[in-house]
């Protein structure tokens, strides 16, 4: 049976709880010298002791009990890639005891080899005339927190198991119930308008005239989507603005950018209902076109669902998702694997995601791995957005969805293939922290490598290789 320690955690709750070990350890029954033992890890903490800290402090010990651990640690593996460390790399186990021993030192080196990356950033800014500018995206702050959580939330999916209060709704009247909902909840009507009435816009709330304006360019599964999202905007407010308080994020780009994404996770929860989809996903061997289907939902949004079934004891197969445009920029990002999702710059050339633009809506499968030797199935495919006008045609994005390879046999997409001899295309993070010399698909040197282009001899690429 594995042991959990939970020293740093109870050392935080005990202080910011004004107690000394004397005062928690004759609350919890139990003598200060053990309490002495667990805050400094020499002692694990058994099931009875988690549920009296539940009982006790109101904390719940699944939370208390490290988990935000796993995906710090696959952080901290990932950070541990760059070649700065080529020559001190620490193994694993001494990265499980850092999280376990000082958890809060290895909080702090994640954040400061993150600053590194964009003083390194600013540098190259610098040298190519562009502004200056050392800050963490909002989007990189949001992807944090969800990634923090393991991408599930359970408060949120609570409520959206209570969302129809039990009421059974028809696929086909889900639109219509959810204007009556927004009408008599909150009254708030609903009116879809003309693409020219609302240029450049899918959606927007006008608080003064209670109204939400639809623009026409919206499918039908999307428009349910966004009605779903202005629900919990309007009716979940409380929990939202808890579990923003809850994440430490403060800057208001920053806030604004996690209600928006906590209020699309809600929207999700309720047209894609956890029990259902986990069961409906495992039956099909996460076939998502199919999954879209029987949801009334779009490809992107069943992919994007599947990479929150991290429900203890219901979990399903743990996905990073990826969304990039034709540049290769990377516009969304979700992630409950070890798999590193760069935060900086756009996504690996050599993934096939990039390539899937040439066979539009048609599933490519590919097998990576990364410089750690670690290995991930990944399948790609197009998503159309809407169209305008036109002038703005093929207006398309592609997603990617990975997995640890030992899941592959889980995913149907990955049947045809033999995973033990499965061949695998190296991959990096991207260009930047890449150490992959010989990669001819290299943009540019990896800032932190220090040899110099040979200028007698001429690679697959002009770095090298």
């Amino acid at each position: 049976m594995q042991k959990t320690f939970i020293g740093p955690h109870l050392r935080r709750l005990r202080i910011d709880r004004g107690q000394t070990q004397v005062q928690m350890a004759k609350a919890l029954g139990l003598s200060a010298s053990y309490v002495n033992l667990m805050e400094n890890n020499e002692r694990s903490v058994s099931v009875a002791v988690l549920l009296r800290l539940f009982e006790v402090y109101g904390v719940d010990w699944r939370e208390i009990a490290d988990e935000d651990g796993r995906s710090q640690l696959a952080d901290l593996r990932a950070v541990t890639q760059d070649p700065l460390f080529a020559e001190s790399r620490p193994d694993l186990a001494q990265l499980r005891a850092a999280l376990v021993h000082s958890p809060a030192l290895a909080a702090s080196f994640l954040r400061l080899h993150s600053a590194y990356q964009a003083a390194t950033d600013q540098l190259l800014a610098l040298t190519q005339g562009e502004a200056p500018q050392i800050v963490t995206t909002p989007e990189a702050v949001v992807h944090n927190e969800f990634r923090r959580r393991r991408n599930h939330f359970r408060e949120l999916e609570e409520a959206a198991e209570t969302f129809w209060a039990g009421a059974a709704v028809e696929a086909d009247e889900v639109y219509v119930a959810l204007k009556r909902r927004l009408r008599d909840h909150v009254d708030v009507t609903v009116r879809l308008v003309r693409v020219k009435d609302l240029p450049g816009t899918l959606r927007q709330y006008d608080a003064s005239r209670r109204e939400i304006r639809l623009s026409e360019a919206l499918d039908h599964t999307n428009r349910i989507f966004q009605l779903v999202h202005m629900c919990a905007l309007l009716e979940q407010r409380t929990l939202l603005d808890t579990l923003v308080v809850r994440s430490g994020i403060t800057d208001p780009r920053g806030v604004a950018r996690l209600r928006v994404e906590l209020a699309n996770y809600f929207a999700a929860a309720v047209l894609m209902p956890y029990d259902a989809f986990l069961t409906e996903a495992r039956a099909t061997k996460y076939d998502l076109d199919h999954i879209a289907i029987r949801f009334g939902v779009s490809f992107e949004q069943a992919c994007h669902r599947a990479t929150t079934l991290q429900r203890e004891g219901a979990q399903g197969v743990p996905f990073f998702f990826l969304r990039i445009d034709k540049g290769g920029n990377v516009t969304k990002r979700f992630n409950a694997t070890g798999f590193h999702l760069a935060e900086h710059g756009g996504a690996c050339p050599r993934l096939d995601v990039h390539t899937s633009f040439r066979t539009p809506g048609r599933i490519v499968p590919q097998f990576v791995e990364m410089p750690d030797k670690s290995q991930f199935f990944v399948f790609s495919r197009t998503v159309d957005r809407p169209t305008w006008a036109r002038h703005a045609q093929d207006n398309r994005l592609a997603v990617a969805m990975g997995c640890a390879i030992e899941h592959a046999s889980e995913i149907g997409y990955a049947e045809v293939f033999s995973v033990a001899g499965a061949r695998m295309t190296p991959i990096g993070i991207n260009c930047r922290i890449c150490p992959r010399a010989d990669c001819d698909q290299r943009a540019h040197q990896a800032v932190v490598l220090s040899r110099p282009v040979d200028e007698k001899r001429r690679g697959v690429t002009r770095f090298g290789g």
